[in-house]
């Protein structure tokens, strides 16, 4: 009897050890997916489609690249990225950064830097100089349905979020 006992034991004891999970090795296996799926968006072009402001009480739409193709420039505000570099065009100057991810979708971009154009054209609610604050203050990103999304932040703690389309 307790030969059969100790043989269940020992059995138990395999399969709590076979089926126990390392929380450090779940957290780099999330990592991991998350660079893979944010890396399947390296080397292609994005256009910034949309940024959303949130209030208390509402939202705001800042920017709306229909809105802007209409009034007839439709190549500012791009993104490109490789494994370290963001980079694109603002309005109108060309810009660069460092950036690095972190676990759960995190996102820290370094200070642009940026050529120094002055320009003849600006959206009225999105210059420049704002865009990029967005995008240094992005802390967190997303892809969802051929969008690539950033959470932000205003200068006074309201949610932003910018989406990019190809």
């Amino acid at each position: 009897m307790k030969k059969l006992l100790a043989a269940i034991i020992l059995i138990a004891v395999c399969i709590m050890g076979c089926t126990s999970t390392d929380d450090s090795s779940n957290s780099n296996a999330s990592q991991a997916r998350s660079l893979m799926n944010f890396s399947e968006g390296a080397g292609k072009d994005w256009k910034l489609i949309e940024v959303i402001v949130e209030s208390t009480f509402h939202r705001e739409i800042l920017f709306n690249r229909s809105d802007l193709t209409k009034e007839g420039d439709g190549t500012i505000f791009t993104l490109r990225y490789d494994a370290q570099t963001i980079s694109g065009v603002g309005s109108p100057n060309r810009y660069s950064a460092s950036y690095t991810l972190g676990e759960d979708r995190s996102i820290s971009i370094m200070p642009m830097r940026a050529t120094l154009m002055a320009a003849l054209f600006q959206p009225e609610k999105l210059p420049e100089h704002t865009f990029f604050m967005y995008m240094q203050n992005s802390h967190t990103w997303r892809s969802t349905s051929g969008r690539l999304e950033f959470l932000s932040k205003t200068e006074d703690g309201r949610d932003v979020l910018l989406v990019f389309g190809q």
